[in-house]
């Protein structure tokens, strides 16, 4: 599985040029790329909020995410309009509905139920977080899933990332002991 940050929430505040540049850049990547993302056998799935991309996009989204959703190769997850503290409101809000509804109790809330109601409910958490620009925050991207992620940092800009970065980053992360809070 291989999750992109593809636009945050907060992107909303860039210039409205910009913004249409990447909606743009969106929907023809969501049409140019099909055909590639049928023959490698790769499943589309989106996370994040729907609300402000435009419909026209939107279309081209859930046509590649129908198009590819019998796939069984790699879940390539974009997070479009995507934002971790929202996520998590909006998990709050659904399980706040079932309590309210009776559908569910307070005592029946935990660890696994938040994370089924997350964005990301049913797929892997991350073991490794690339972080590109050399920025040493995580940007408010999948807080709650990566608890126990590697991170490894690269100064390279996402356009600049290439696939020797990746085999780069691999590598540190091969090396790597995980404990998940254990002794070893």
């Amino acid at each position: 599985q291989l999750t992109l940050y593809c636009l945050s929430s907060e992107n909303w505040k860039r210039p409205s040029h910009e913004l249409d540049f990447l909606m743009h850049l969106l929907e023809q990547y969501m049409i140019e790329e099909r055909t590639l993302l049928m023959r490698q056998g790769i499943r589309v799935r989106v996370i994040g909020r729907r609300d402000g991309i435009p419909e026209r996009v939107l279309a081209e989204i859930d046509k590649t995410i129908e198009l590819t959703s019998a796939n069984d190769g790699t879940c390539l997850c974009l997070a479009i309009n995507y934002g971790s503290r929202g996520e998590i409101v909006d998990a709050v809000k659904q399980i706040t509905r079932g309590v309210v509804e009776s559908r569910m109790t307070v005592d029946d809330i935990d660890e696994e139920m938040m994370e089924q109601h997350l964005y990301t409910a049913g797929m892997v958490v991350p073991d490794l977080l690339i972080r590109t620009s050399g920025e040493m925050r995580l940007s408010n991207y999948l807080l709650w899933q990566i608890s126990y992620s590697e991170i490894w940092v690269t100064e390279k800009c996402w356009p600049e990332f290439d696939e020797s970065d990746l085999h780069q980053a691999m590598e540190v992360f091969s090396q790597r002991s995980r404990r998940f809070g254990g002794l070893g």
